[in-house]
């Protein structure tokens, strides 16, 4: 006698999805919970990074659409573009846009130059590389008001600085009773501003470049002594070509960093002999002018340009990790 088997309704395996669930959809439900699991440690500091950058940051776009002066407190509203109008037609923004590209240039070309050559020394082994590396990074460490008050004082002052007491004794080994004693902030108000700047911010690029020059392969460079090859041939059609993304890195950074520079033109000159940027600027306008709309306008037009200069090195920082990935 054949044994018959009873299959389960159709009716029956719909009733027992509707009770358990689909076995994709509760591991997808499963899935979800990891990752909120995962992310919810995360939330209170994104909930903070948004409370403390991006409400400032749409409190002042919204205000530089406004007509706002502490002085002309009855003659307040709604500017429309008056604000960035005034922006882009002011001769001392104008003046102070020159100033910064000129300021952001020098200094961080100066720095690639003098970081590509310490990160070389520092790349070769001798006694002592360790504390000469410590020195080395020193400058980058110090708060940067205190590194200008140090460069306004100890270094520029033309009455006890170091520069014109170099001068003083340089001179004094020849007989001369009269040596010179230049104003450095006054004779040369943006150099005094740029060389603080590029004393502070080599060791940075320095740093950037080093660890380039330890990612790149040894074998290569072997190879190539081994072929005859010079050490400048070496470093032209090996190194350089290796630190290239390095380079545009730390040329980046330092861009981005600098552009934003206070402490220095604050400090030694006060904004004065054509060395006010546009931080300087927009602190003028803030607490001089008292003009909120039209500070908080030029505030989001240099934000604006950060971003522009931070989305390439973002760029270029991911293609180094994609490199190191690759590799």
């Amino acid at each position: 006698m054949a044994t018959r088997t009873t299959e389960p309704a159709p009716e029956a395996d719909a009733a027992r999805v509707l009770r358990t669930g689909h076995p994709d959809a509760r591991a997808r439900r499963t899935e979800r919970a990891k990752n909120w699991a995962r992310r919810a440690p995360l939330l209170p500091a994104l909930v903070f990074l948004v409370v403390v950058t991006q409400l400032p940051f749409l409190a002042t776009v919204v205000i530089s659409f406004t007509r706002w002066n502490a002085l002309a407190p009855d003659n307040r509203g709604f500017a429309a573009l008056d604000n960035y109008r005034a922006v882009f037609t002011d001769p001392a923004m104008r003046a102070s846009v020159g100033t910064t590209v000129l300021l952001t240039v020098t200094v961080v070309l100066v720095s690639l130059l003098f970081g590509l050559g310490l990160a070389l020394l520092l790349d070769r082994g001798f006694r002592g590389r360790g504390i000469v590396r410590t020195l080395l990074i020193t400058p980058f460490l110090i708060v940067p008001v205190a590194s200008a008050l140090l460069w306004k004082h100890a270094l520029y002052n033309a009455s006890y600085g170091l520069l014109n007491g170099s001068l003083t004794w340089i001179w004094g080994l020849f007989g001369s009773e009269h040596p010179p004693q230049p104003d450095w902030m006054t004779d040369s108000p943006l150099a005094a501003v740029e060389m603080s700047l590029i004393w502070q911010w080599t060791p940075f690029m320095m740093l950037i470049l080093l660890a380039g020059l330890q990612s790149r392969a040894t074998d290569a460079v072997e190879a190539a002594r081994m072929d005859g090859a010079s050490a400048f041939d070496i470093f032209r059609y090996l190194t350089l070509p290796h630190l290239r993304r390095y380079l545009e890195l730390a040329a980046l950074l330092g861009t981005v960093y600098v552009v934003q520079n206070f402490d220095a033109v604050f400090t030694i000159t006060s904004g004065g002999l054509g060395t006010a940027n546009l931080p300087y600027t927009i602190y003028q306008t803030v607490y001089q002018s008292h003009d909120y709309g039209r500070a908080s306008a030029q505030g989001v037009v240099v934000v604006l340009c950060s971003l522009l200069v931070a989305t390439f090195a973002l760029r270029t920082v991911s293609s180094l990790l994609r490199e190191e990935v690759t590799a």
